[in-house]
């Protein structure tokens, strides 16, 4: 707070009888002793409000004897000099229904006790005071009084209640009835209370109390309604007097009301409205409550009043409200109470958890993440917008006919398959069991499931008065009893549709708290129970475990493991250390200075890392690194020339980096000039065809002609006309001067080229037309010279040809018939190697397909086991968290079921997983089968294997045999084991009882040995050895410490000596001591 300037919470939570209270005390004295302005007023006042408060807000429960029924934030404001300068207490949900009635086990608020035990003789007399016996708001709860040794011989009889006689009182170190009041009386003395207002205090505190004596009695008229007795109206009339009331009108406004019809939104005749005892019942505890919760308002008010302050820079506030709790009848207290702890587990969470692990990522930390449960999901269930349930209960309240069991039926249909919200019969204790579902609803907070009982949730949801009972306390003639209700008085025709719920405004307050809290730095107390008996120096592992993992705190410590929970900024850590360091190491960066201090240090790099803003420490290393930099002047000298040498090599590095990087920068702007002039020469280029785009193309076309061209030119070689060919030319050199005219001029139009380019198409194709119509006659004439020269010689040859023909056909006929031979054989054997060829490759092809199917298959199926391994693996996930669940709801359960003497119903422990027994698992599952199956073996074959065999793997095999059905046997035995506390014999009970009766022979005396005696054994054995035949001998050696094995030794003449300790080779030695007794 000095250095940042900014208000800091402390959130002090933890179960309810943890000690959060007393908690909150030793902060405040500590602030106040070391802040404070050498113990004065304020600083007194601050410390004495506590038993005030106490007195009016705290009573005893079944699990804390001074249990806070209300939360409290206390400021302590600090000035500019960091001095307390004043505070100021906010309180929240206050406990009305303890005032009306208790629990068997529980008392009433403290301060009621006190008048009875502790008032003096005149006050008693004044105030109607007796017994707790007497009083009908204190006897239906326990009676006792706290006393010490001596406060019990110092209490008058006509004090003590029946019980109190009987059994004895109270005890308990911070709490004593008997001196209470004078501890109040002098608290209020302090923080500045007048006589006559402590005496009108103690006058409504009374007068609450005989208002709780006023009974009715059912009226005989045909009106109905109800009247107070004659055994009742001395009570009635002391509760008038006390509140300076008329009696008759108290009385009227106790049995009846006075209501005002609406009609069209004018007001009409107001009726009086006569009450069954019922409702008068009702009116009269509405009334109680209402008193008692004003008066406490008021005595928060005079409290803050005591230490006033001007301004203030900053402060510090503390946190101590209900913790968690769970009995066997919850109810809307209860639901209240966990609601808020639930917020601020909430609050813890993100603080501690989730802005921690942002600010390693946002610092590049590369801390590992830690997974947490988010009790989100419970909160919206409770307090969320449109269907949570205080919003279910506002709109049940507001009908004219409210039914809790409607409401229930809302809330269980509204979150049908909500994981938080189950019914009754899913509770784990049976008293919860026998509940009917439209009775109550299960809610799995993040310390367990509670079942609620909701019965009685709309009545405390809305605990107003009726407008004749608060004007008839307005108009009272106290002035002290007028004061606790200011403003006007109630209106009789306020609809039931206007009023504000209790539960609404306790969200509002616990949202204004949380907004408080966010502004403010924040630090967590956790305190925790370490017992449900209430009693010193015993310590209930299995509670404290559940407690710590319900709170977060495994979570936390998991967190602190592997990351950095002290950290300070660069700049902090550089004013903190220069003046130790010479000026020319003072001149350097602060990060650089710290980093320059590290490595001088000699620090490792696991214990610090270097943030953006920050450095961050393990825990414990900084307190380290402080006292290393505050050592002997040598030390810091040697550190200095350290610091001098690790800044040269930094510098010197640094220089050599900077070279290379300047290198690197002249290659990279070379390569980006090249890649420019590249880029130039590119953009030029498509500039330049852009622009001659339309040359280009009748360019390309002009090119195409001259192909053409240069084909006609070949048909022109052909023809003997010269004319002809002179004209083939002429074409040919209008080509060339189209070319050059468009590679020339630059102003040509694309509209000029195509024309040009049409014209000379046009030409080229008439000129080939005529090319090819010369051609073709000349072809023909010469084709008809030809036949003609042919037909001659063909007549001259053709004879000849006969002749020879003939001869011919007959060695042609000869050649044929061979030829047509080989042929066929040649043709028979291309097709058997045809035949012989589409068979194999008809057979390669099957194999392959048959290959290609195989390995599909196979593929498909690694891919089907794959995603039913990874559904498995996400199931049993998922599993993991309700598994969790349960086993915290079965342990609440139990804890529960101890303290009300009640059954738990009987369920198989959860199995306890995480993600890395999950991959386990999965990966023992789809390991490989062992290479030994000892699983039928019977134990001598496994006792005589494991003594004679030299076969490593085999006697590895048969110790893991062992010990699985030693872990086996063990858990049948746990699971089996008797519930019950009597122990069973097998022969009858009245053979055991006569037998027990009988006397006993005495036996022979013995020595015995004791428990801590230290004994020596030495056992030789043989085993078989490498060489057939014979036996190696060693020997065993063991101390026993009492009955356990404390060391052993193997002593062996072919290997190495084994020594085993216990605590360190606990499964080793237990093994080998029952190999030995085989």
């Amino acid at each position: 707070m000095k250095v940042t300037k900014l208000s800091q919470s402390i959130i002090v939570s933890g179960e309810s009888g943890a000690g959060k209270t007393e908690s909150t005390k030793y902060i405040l004295r500590y602030l106040t002793e070391s802040h404070g302005q050498g113990a004065g007023t304020i600083e007194q006042r601050i410390v004495e409000a506590n038993p005030l408060l106490e007195a009016f807000g705290n009573a005893k429960t079944m699990r804390n004897n001074n249990s806070s029924r209300f939360g409290k934030f206390v400021e302590m404001h600090f000035g500019e000099k960091n001095a307390v300068v004043g505070g100021y207490v906010s309180h929240y949900l206050l406990e009305k229904p303890r005032v009306i009635w208790q629990n068997g086990e529980e008392r009433n608020y403290h301060i009621f006790y006190y008048l009875c035990a502790g008032a003096p003789d005149n006050v008693r007399k004044e105030l109607g005071i007796k017994t707790p016996d007497d009083f009908q708001y204190l006897k239906n709860g326990n009676t006792l009084f706290f006393t010490t040794k001596e406060t019990h011989k110092s209490l008058p009889d006509d004090r003590k209640s029946k019980m109190y006689k009987k059994h004895g009182g109270l005890y308990d170190i911070a709490l004593d009835d008997y001196k209470g009041y004078a501890r109040v009386e002098g608290a209020m003395k302090k923080i500045g209370l007048e006589d006559k207002e402590k005496l009108n205090i103690f006058r409504v505190v009374a007068g609450v109390m005989h208002l709780g004596n006023v009974s009715f009695q059912t009226s005989d008229g045909t009106q109905g309604g109800c009247f107070v007795p004659e055994t009742a109206e001395s009570e009635l009339t002391k509760t008038a007097e006390l509140f300076s009331v008329p009696v008759n009108d108290l009385q009227e406004c106790l049995t009846s009301r006075i209501m005002q019809t609406t009609k069209g939104g004018h007001r009409g005749t107001l009726i009086k409205v006569p009450l069954n005892v019922e409702q008068a019942c009702n009116a009269r505890d509405a009334l109680a409550k209402t008193i008692y919760s004003h008066l406490f308002d008021r005595i928060v008010q005079r409290v803050n009043e005591c230490f006033p302050f001007k301004s203030s820079a900053s402060y510090i506030g503390v946190l101590d409200i209900a913790g968690f709790e769970f009995f066997t009848l919850n109810s809307y207290e209860q639901f209240c109470i966990n609601y808020c702890n639930e917020k601020l587990q909430q609050f813890f969470n993100k603080r501690v958890l989730k802005e921690e692990q942002e600010l390693y990522q946002k610092e590049g930390l590369g801390v590992n993440a830690v997974q947490y449960v988010d009790n989100q999901d419970a909160i919206d269930l409770i307090e969320g917008k449109p269907s949570g349930i205080l919003e279910l209960l506002d709109e049940e309240s507001k009908l004219p006919r409210a039914s809790p069991n409607n409401f229930t039926h809302t809330v269980h249909q509204k979150h049908k398959n909500h994981f938080r919200l189950e019914i009754p019969r899913k509770s784990k204790l049976t008293s919860h069991r026998n509940l009917r579902d439209d009775e109550g609803f299960l809610i799995r907070h993040f310390a367990g499931a509670v079942c609620y009982q909701t019965s009685e949730f709309i009545e405390k949801n809305n605990d107003a008065l009726h407008s004749s009972l608060e004007h008839l306390v307005q108009e009272s003639k106290e002035e002290y009893v007028k004061s606790l209700f200011p403003g006007p008085p109630a209106l009789p025709f306020i609809s039931k549709l206007a009023f504000e719920s209790i539960g609404m405004k306790f969200k509002t307050q616990l949202n204004l708290l949380m907004d408080k809290l966010e502004s403010t730095g924040s630090a967590f107390i956790r305190c925790i129970k370490p017992n449900g008996k209430m009693v010193e120096d015993l310590f209930e592992g299995g509670q404290i475990l559940s407690q710590l993992q319900c709170s977060g705190m495994v979570t936390v410590l998991d967190l602190m493991q592997g990351g950095f929970p002290s950290r300070t900024q660069f700049s902090d850590l550089y004013d903190m250390y220069k003046k130790y360091m010479p000026a020319e190491l003072v001149r350097l960066d602060p990060r650089l200075f710290c980093k320059a201090l590290f490595h001088a240090l000699g620090l490792d790099d696991r214990d610090y890392k270097f943030g953006l803003t920050k450095v961050f420490f393990r825990p414990g290393k900084f307190a380290e690194f402080d006292k290393m930099m505050k050592g002997d002047p040598d030390t810091l000298r040697e550190l200095i020339k350290k610091v001098r040498r690790w800044l040269i090599c930094t510098r010197w590095k640094k220089a050599q980096w900077g070279t290379l990087m300047v290198i690197k920068l002249k290659n990279k702007i070379l390569y980006r000039r090249a890649s420019l002039v590249k880029m130039q020469s590119m953009v030029r280029m498509f500039l330049a065809v852009r622009k001659h785009r339309p040359r280009y193309r009748g360019l390309m076309q002009v090119r195409k002609l001259q192909k053409e061209f240069l084909q006609m030119n070949e048909i022109a070689k052909g023809v003997e006309d010269a004319t002809t060919r002179k004209h083939a030319e002429d074409v040919g050199k209008e080509l060339a001067a189209l070319v050059h005219k468009i590679k020339t001029n630059t102003n040509l139009k694309r509209r000029d080229i195509e024309d040009a380019h049409l014209i000379l198409a046009e030409k080229v194709r008439r000129q080939i037309q005529l090319l090819m119509q010369k051609k073709a006659a000349e072809e023909k004439e010469r084709e008809r010279l030809r036949r003609i020269q042919e037909e001659m010689e063909r007549e001259r040859k053709h004879q000849e040809e006969l002749e020879r023909r003939r001869k011919e056909e007959e060695a042609e006929r000869e050649r044929k018939r061979r030829l047509d031979e080989e042929e066929r054989k040649k043709k028979e054997e291309m097709e058997r190697r045809r035949i012989e060829e589409e068979a194999s490759l008809q057979k390669r092809l099957e194999m392959e397909r048959k290959k290609l199917e195989e390995e599909r298959r196979q593929f498909e199926l690694d891919k089907k086991k794959q995603a039913e391994e990874t559904a498995r693996l996400q199931e049993q996930l998922r599993k993991q968290a309700q598994l969790e669940q349960e086993r915290r709801d079965h342990e609440l359960a139990l804890r529960l079921a101890q303290e009300a003497e009640s059954q738990v119903v009987p369920v198989e422990e959860p199995v306890r997983m995480d993600m890395a027994s999950v991959v386990n698992a999965a990966m023992v599952a789809a390991a490989p089968q062992p290479k030994y199956d000892l699983s039928k073996w019977k134990y001598a074959e496994l006792r005589d294997t494991i003594n004679t065999s030299t076969d490593v793997d085999l006697l590895a095999a048969c110790k893991e045999e062992f010990h699985r059905r030693l872990k086996v046997y063990h858990a049948w035995k746990m699971k089996n084991k008797k519930q019950t506390a009597v122990k069973q014999e097998r022969a009858p009970e009245a053979v055991m009882q006569n037998t027990m009766q009988a006397p006993l022979i005495p036996a022979p005396s013995a020595p015995q040995v004791t428990n801590n005696a230290q004994r020596f054994f030495r056992v030789a054995f043989a085993r078989p050895s490498q060489n057939p035949g014979v036996r190696e001998r060693s020997v065993w050696y063991a101390h026993f410490d009492g009955q356990w094995i404390a060391r052993q030794m193997e002593v062996h003449a072919d290997k190495p000596t084994i020594l085993l300790i216990a605590g360190k080779h606990t499964n080793s030695i237990s093994f080998t001591f029952i190999i030995f007794i085989f």
